[in-house]
């Protein structure tokens, strides 16, 4: 069965070694793994809680971009995409917002860390705190919930905003899943070696703490940045202790087993400080330039990466976009004309396992859904300018006319007259479509 993973970073700055060993690493080696179906992703609707910047934000953006397909993201395999660029995810926020408890919010650990903050200053608990910052759990949650990703690869400090995205998953699905998981609830990936690299004071390594290894810089940068690791006061030659080191942790990260257990031992042997700090410089170059001059090639071609996120949007949005009609209609959000024709349908519901529902688009267009006798959807039409355009093909489909379904990836088009006329959504696997195919077979067999 294939595995969907998802991953995403803010964008509010430039990409550091961190971001690379907690979250982008696992997840391009993860994307490699033919049983996978990955969807990574700039967060930049979650860059608007922390930064009011928009050319930050904006050179963020490319960067990141830059970043991920530099060290491997390969974009025919795995979904890149924008996280602004897919306009369900936020009307998905909204609908999961009101099913989400305030109190699941109240023991969000960023906003309890707020709260003590400013009772420690003696101000109010919520001084600051802006619903961005409060209510961000739930833009994850739909992050995560609208592509029914099973496992997420983050850093051990987003944790509890996975479990959250499963709370809320949970919730909706019990709400208004009629018996159905309409959404899949994901499992937490950490690699748990390097779950959160320290940075170069022994905190964790963050932009906040301006105590970062740029992941991009010159070969010069680099040097510099490892040179200012806070280490302890031992001499050359006297023992170092591997596992109360900044520097070992950080080499863990990057280093083979066998390059590990020899830096480890020459540490106890009494390696000088500086000497430790040339050897973690040649690893990461060597793990890191070839990367590099990738990189800057790609940062002086912007035209490159929008037409490289809008592929990947489009690609994601085939399946957001069919999906957030069932939740739509899941919660009741439903077209008056839809129910005016599933009312006077009546005697064909009863006689077929499915039914055709006619509706009208927000833009005019007309569209028709075939949907099984649960209610799910099969198939999707492509838009007609007029109703009764759409309303001749539902009806050559409903009058027995050999059907030419075709298998596209994980979905299917149907086809008439040589052009694709409807659309599934994606499936789980190649051996769901083919049983939704059958499915539709059934529904659309002529009636004896």
């Amino acid at each position: 069965m294939t595995t969907r993973i998802l991953t995403g970073i803010t964008t509010t700055g430039t990409p550091h070694l961190g971001n690379y060993a907690g979250a982008i690493r696992p997840a391009i080696v993860a994307s490699r793994d033919p049983q996978a179906d990955s969807f990574y992703f700039l967060a930049d609707y979650h860059a608007l809680i922390k930064c009011d910047d928009p050319l930050r934000i904006q050179r963020s953006r490319l960067e990141i971009a830059a970043t991920w397909l530099a060290l491997g993201l390969d974009t025919d395999k795995a979904t890149f995409y924008r996280q602004s660029d897919i306009p369900e995810i936020p009307e998905l926020t909204w609908l999961l917002t009101c099913v989400t408890a305030k109190g699941l919010l109240n023991r969000a650990h960023a906003y309890k860390a707020s709260v003590d903050k400013n009772v420690e200053a003696g101000e109010d608990p919520d001084a600051g705190v802006s619903m961005g910052l409060y209510s961000y759990p739930i833009l994850m949650a739909a992050d995560i919930l609208m592509f029914n990703a099973h496992k997420v690869p983050v850093g051990r400090d987003q944790i509890q905003h996975v479990e959250m995205a499963r709370d809320i998953g949970q919730r909706f699905n019990h709400l208004f899943g009629n018996g159905k998981e309409l959404f899949t609830l994901p499992e937490v990936v950490i690699e748990e070696e390097v779950a959160t690299l320290p940075g170069l004071d022994g905190r964790k390594m963050s932009k906040s703490y301006d105590n970062t290894i740029p992941l991009f810089g010159s070969s010069k940068q680099l040097k510099d940045a490892i040179a200012r690791i806070v280490t302890d006061s031992r001499a050359p030659g006297e023992p170092k202790d591997p596992d109360n080191s900044h520097l070992f942790t950080l080499y863990q990260a990057f280093a083979k087993p066998a390059q590990l257990a020899e830096f480890r031992a020459a540490l106890l042997e009494g390696l000088a400080w500086g000497e430790a700090k040339q050897r973690l410089y040649a690893l990461l170059e060597a793990e890191l330039g070839e990367a590099r001059e990738r990189y800057h090639t790609l940062i002086t071609r912007p035209g490159d990466l929008e037409d490289i996120l809008l592929a990947g949007a489009a690609k994601a949005r085939r399946i957001a976009t069919p999906f957030l009609g069932e939740l739509r209609e899941a919660v009741g959000l439903r077209s008056f004309r839809e129910q005016v024709q599933v009312a006077g349908e009546g005697k064909k519901k009863a006689a077929r396992s499915a039914r055709i529902v006619s509706f009208r688009e927000e833009d005019g267009s007309f569209r028709f859904r075939l949907l099984d006798a649960a209610g799910e959807q099969l198939l999707l039409s492509s838009a007609f300018a007029d109703g009764k355009s759409a309303g001749a093909v539902s009806k050559r489909l409903q009058g027995g006319e050999a059907l030419d379904l075709r298998a596209e990836g994980n979905a299917f088009a149907l086809w008439l007259d040589g052009a694709a006329v409807a659309q599934s959504p994606a499936f789980a696997d190649a051996a769901s479509r083919d049983a939704a195919i059958e499915r539709v077979r059934e529904a659309l067999a002529p009636q004896e």
